[in-house]
C-alpha cells in the first residue's frame, strides 16, 4: 500500500497552506491559553482528517477557500474531543507526550477543549457557512452520545454486536464521515453527493476503529507485550466479544467476572489477551474489518477515475493497514 507521502501528493500544496491556516484559527490573546494552545500545536498528527477533506473536495468539483475553513473546523473539533478524551479515560500521555490535563489540570484541560470547538463554531458562524454548522454539530452530538453510552456499556458489561456498532459509529465513525461530507459540502450543493461521502466516511471509520480495537491485542513496545488497554477500561471491543459469542454461558460468565473483577490485575489481563488471539478474536476482526473497507471502496469507485480518488482509495487502504 501507499505511504502517506504518496497519498498527500494530489493535495500536498493544500496541506502545506493549512498548517499556517489552522493555526492562524486558533490563536489566542490570553498569554495561558495561548501557551496551551501552542503545546497542542507542537505535537502534530498524521493530519489524517484534513486529508479526507482535501481529497473528497478534489473529487467533487476542486478546492476553494471554503476548503480550508471545512478543514480547520474538523481539525478545532477533533483537537478539542482529544484534549476532552484525555480528561474522561485520565489520561496522562498523547502522542507521546503529556496530555494537557497532566500538566494543567482537568479544569484547564475542559475549558481549553471548550475553547478550541468554540472557535471552530465562530469560523464558521463568522464565514457564514450554516451547512458546514450543521454537519460539525451532528458530530458533536454523535460523539458525545457514543462516548456516554460506551461509559454505561463498560460499567454493565452488556454490550452485543449492535450496540458496539452504535457506539464505534458514533465515537470515531461519525467524525471521519464529517470530514469526507463536508469537504464535499465546501465544492457542490448536491446534497445527494454529501450524503454519500459522509457514508463511505462511516464505513471508513467503522473499520478504522475495529484496527485500533485489534492493536489493543497485539505485541508493542520495548518488553512486545499487548497493551490490553481496552481490557483494562472494561471496554468489550470486536475481538472480545467475537469470544464471548463462541464460549458456553459458563465460560462467557467467568470472562465477563474477570473483565469486571480482574481489569486491574495485569497477569489476568494477559490471559485474557492470550484467550482472545487463541480463540480466533483477531482474524474475526480483521474479516470484519476488511469488509467494512471494501464496502467503502465500492461506493469510491462510483466516482470518477481521478488522482484524487486513487489516493482515496490508498488512504482507505492505510487505514487498515497502519502499524500504529
Amino acid at each position: 500500500m501507499g505511504s502517506l507521502d504518496i497519498i498527500r501528493k494530489p493535495i500536498a500544496k493544500e496541506l502545506d497552506e493549512f498548517e499556517d491556516y489552522f493555526k492562524s484559527t486558533v490563536q489566542s490573546d490570553i498569554p495561558l491559553l495561548s501557551l496551551i494552545i501552542q503545546y497542542i500545536l507542537r505535537k502534530k498528527g498524521k493530519q489524517m482528517r484534513p486529508m479526507f477533506v482535501f481529497l473528497a473536495a478534489k473529487m467533487n468539483g476542486g478546492f476553494n477557500e471554503t476548503t480550508h475553513m471545512a478543514a480547520s473546523s474538523i481539525e478545532l473539533l477533533h483537537t478539542a474531543t482529544l484534549v476532552h478524551d484525555d480528561v474522561v479515560d485520565e489520561s496522562y500521555e498523547r502522542r507521546g507526550s503529556f496530555s494537557i490535563n497532566a500538566l494543567w489540570k482537568n479544569k484547564l484541560a475542559v475549558l481549553v477543549g471548550d475553547y478550541i470547538l468554540a472557535k471552530g463554531l465562530l469560523l464558521n458562524i463568522d464565514n457564514k457557512n450554516y451547512s458546514f454548522l450543521q454537519l460539525i454539530s451532528r458530530s458533536v452530538k454523535d460523539m458525545s452520545e457514543g462516548e456516554i453510552l460506551q461509559m454505561r456499556k463498560s460499567r454493565k458489561l452488556d454490550i452485543d454486536y449492535d450496540t458496539y456498532f452504535e457506539i464505534i459509529k458514533k465515537k470515531t465513525a461519525s467524525l471521519i464521515a464529517t470530514s469526507l461530507a463536508i469537504g464535499a459540502a465546501s465544492v457542490t450543493e448536491d446534497e445527494c453527493i454529501v450524503e454519500r461521502m459522509f457514508e463511505i466516511g462511516i464505513d471508513v471509520g467503522i473499520a478504522f476503529q475495529i484496527k485500533d480495537d485489534i492493536f489493543d491485542y497485539q505485541a508493542k513496545g520495548i518488553l512486545g507485550k499487548p497493551t490490553g488497554n481496552d481490557i483494562k477500561e472494561k471496554k468489550i471491543t470486536m475481538p472480545l466479544l467475537y469470544v464471548l459469542g463462541e464460549s458456553d454461558e459458563k465460560e462467557r460468565r467467568r470472562i465477563l467476572h474477570e473483565v469486571k473483577r480482574k481489569h486491574k490485575n495485569t497477569a489476568k489481563v494477559q490471559e485474557l489477551v492470550n484467550l482472545v488471539v487463541d480463540r480466533g478474536g483477531l482474524d474475526y476482526a480483521t474479516e470484519q474489518m476488511n469488509i467494512y473497507r471494501d464496502r467503502a471502496l465500492t461506493k469510491i469507485m462510483e466516482f470518477p477515475d481521478t488522482e484524487a480518488r486513487s489516493s482515496l482509495v490508498e488512504l482507505v487502504n492505510y487505514v487498515t493497514t497502519r502499524k500504529k
